[in-house]
C-alpha cells in the first residue's frame, strides 16, 4: 500500500494546484461537446484510441473551469498509467487518492475529478458510481478500450453517464494545428498550395497530435511505439494473450489493407489459426480502436451481420508503417479518411453492392435514415473512370427504394454539379469537404 506522502507526491506531479497550466491547443469539436455534457453533472466518459488526445481534452476542461472562476485546488487529475501506481491498481487506490486529496489539498467546493485511462482499475465503475450517487464529485474519465462501456458497466453506472468518442486529428484540425484557419473560399484559394502539401503529409503521417511536434526523422519511431503500446497494453495485457506475433500480423494486415472486404474465414486461412482466434483478435483490435467495422447496408439486420465486412484503420500513419514500401494506396487512403470523418460528424456509414456488383463506398445514415450516398475517388478526369464512379448511384437508389437523398462524389478535383441518369450529383473537392467549405 502506498503511503499518504507517496500518493500526494504523485498527485502533485500531475496537477496544477501550485503551477501554471501546460500549453495546449483547443479542439472545439470535442471541447464544446464535453463542456456541455459536464453541465449536466453526469459522469462524462471520454473514449478513443491511445494517444489521440484525450488527456489534453481533460486539460482543456480544467482550463475552462479555472477561467470560469473555479479554484485549481478544486480539480483533481489522476493519471492511472503513472508507473508508481502499477502495483496498486484497485478500488482501494481510488479511495486512498480521494482521501489524501481531501485531507491535504482541501477543496472548498465539490471537486472535479478527472480519471485518466480508468480501465486500468478493475471494477472502476463501482467507485465512480458511488461518487456520483453520493454527489461527492463531478466525474470525468478517459479510456482506451471500447469495452469501457460494456453492457455490464452501463448497468453499473445506472445510465448516469454520457460518452464522447475521440479520434486522432481530422484534416480540418490538422491544418489548424499547423496554424492555418480556412473559413472561406477565398482563404482556400490563397492557401491552396499549402493545403495540398499538408494533405499529402496527412495521408502519409496520420493525425496523432503529438506527431506534429516531432522531427521528421523520429516520426516513424513514435508511430511504432504507439502501435506497440496499443497492442501490448490494450489487448495483450487486458485479454491475457500469449500469441502476440499473430495479433501483430493480423493488425498489420487489416490496417495495411484498410477498406477492403474481409472475412474471419479468410483471416483463419491466411494466418493458420482457428476460427475462434481469428474472430477474437478482430474483436480485440476493434475494442482497442485500431480498426472499425463497416457493414454492408441491408434493411435486414440479420443479413448485415452475415455479409462480408470492411475494416478501416484508425490512422493512416499507423497503416503506413505496417505496409510494404512502394504500395500504391491513395484511393483507399482517401476512402479511409472519409470514413473516419463521417464517424466524427456523427453519421453511421455502410457500404453497398448492387445486384450487378456495382459498389457505393458509403451509404450514410443519421438516426436510422439514409441521408446520403458517397463515392470516393482520387481522380475522375478520365471519362471512363467518371462513368464507373457515377454508375452505382442510380442503381443503389432503385434497389434501396430511395428518392430524397444527397449524392456526392468526393475526389481531388474541382467542385461542380453533375447530372447522371437524371440524378444531380455533387462532385466536391475532398479537401474542401474535409474543411467544411462545402
Amino acid at each position: 500500500m502506498l503511503s499518504k506522502t507517496e500518493i500526494l507526491a504523485i498527485l502533485n506531479d500531475w496537477n496544477y494546484w501550485n503551477r501554471d497550466f501546460d500549453l495546449s491547443i483547443e479542439r472545439p469539436l470535442y471541447d464544446d461537446k464535453i463542456r456541455s455534457f459536464m453541465k449536466h453533472d453526469e459522469i462524462v466518459v471520454i473514449k478513443g484510441v491511445r494517444r489521440c488526445g484525450k488527456s489534453t481534452l481533460m486539460l482543456n476542461q480544467m482550463k475552462r473551469l479555472h477561467q470560469n472562476g473555479i479554484d485549481k485546488r478544486a480539480m483533481l487529475f489522476v493519471n492511472l498509467e503513472d508507473p508508481r501506481f502499477i502495483h496498486h491498481l484497485n478500488l482501494e487506490l481510488l479511495e486512498q487518492i480521494k482521501e489524501v486529496y481531501l485531507e491535504y489539498v482541501a477543496p472548498s467546493i465539490k471537486p472535479y475529478v478527472f480519471l485518466d485511462e480508468v480501465q486500468n482499475i478493475p471494477n472502476w465503475e463501482k467507485w465512480v458510481n458511488k461518487e456520483q450517487a453520493l454527489k461527492t464529485s463531478h466525474i470525468s474519465v478517459t479510456g482506451s478500450n471500447s469495452s469501457l462501456l460494456s453492457s455490464e458497466i452501463g448497468t453499473a453506472l445506472s445510465g448516469r453517464y454520457i460518452s464522447v468518442d475521440i479520434y486522432p486529428l481530422s484534416f480540418n484540425e490538422y491544418v489548424c494545428f499547423k496554424g492555418m484557419t480556412i473559413t472561406s473560399t477565398l482563404e482556400w484559394i490563397d492557401n491552396r498550395i499549402a493545403i495540398n502539401r499538408e494533405f499529402n503529409l496527412f495521408i502519409k503521417e496520420g493525425g496523432f497530435p503529438k506527431l506534429l511536434s516531432y522531427p521528421q526523422g523520429e516520426k516513424k519511431e513514435l508511430l511504432a511505439s504507439y502501435k506497440d503500446s496499443i497492442l501490448l497494453k490494450d489487448i495483450v495485457a487486458r485479454f491475457a494473450l500469449k500469441n502476440y506475433s499473430k495479433l501483430e500480423e493480423i493488425a498489420a494486415f487489416l490496417m495495411a489493407n484498410s477498406g477492403t472486404l474481409q472475412s474471419v474465414t479468410k483471416l483463419k486461412n491466411n494466418f493458420g489459426i482457428s476460427h475462434d482466434m481469428a474472430s477474437d483478435y478482430v474483436e480485440y483490435l476493434e475494442k482497442a480502436y485500431m480498426i472499425f467495422e463497416l457493414r454492408k447496408f441491408d434493411y435486414s439486420l440479420k443479413k448485415q451481420i452475415a455479409n462480408l465486412k470492411k475494416y478501416y484503420t484508425i490512422d493512416l500513419g499507423l497503416s503506413n508503417i505496417l505496409r510494404v514500401a512502394g504500395l500504391q494506396t491513395l484511393g483507399a487512403d482517401m476512402e479511409s479518411i472519409v470514413f473516419l470523418e463521417l464517424k466524427r460528424r456523427g453519421f453511421v456509414p455502410y457500404y453497398y453492392k448492387t445486384a450487378n456488383d456495382l459498389e457505393i463506398d458509403f451509404v450514410v445514415t443519421k438516426e436510422g435514415k439514409i441521408v446520403e450516398l458517397i463515392q470516393v475517388a482520387n481522380t475522375v478526369s478520365d471519362e471512363k473512370t467518371l462513368k464507373r464512379e457515377l454508375a452505382p448511384f442510380s442503381k443503389t437508389m432503385d434497389e434501396l427504394g430511395l428518392s430524397d437523398v444527397i449524392c456526392t462524389l468526393l475526389c481531388d478535383e474541382s467542385t461542380e454539379e453533375i447530372v447522371s441518369n437524371g440524378l444531380k450529383i455533387c462532385k466536391i473537392n475532398i479537401k474542401e469537404w474535409l474543411i467544411y467549405l462545402s
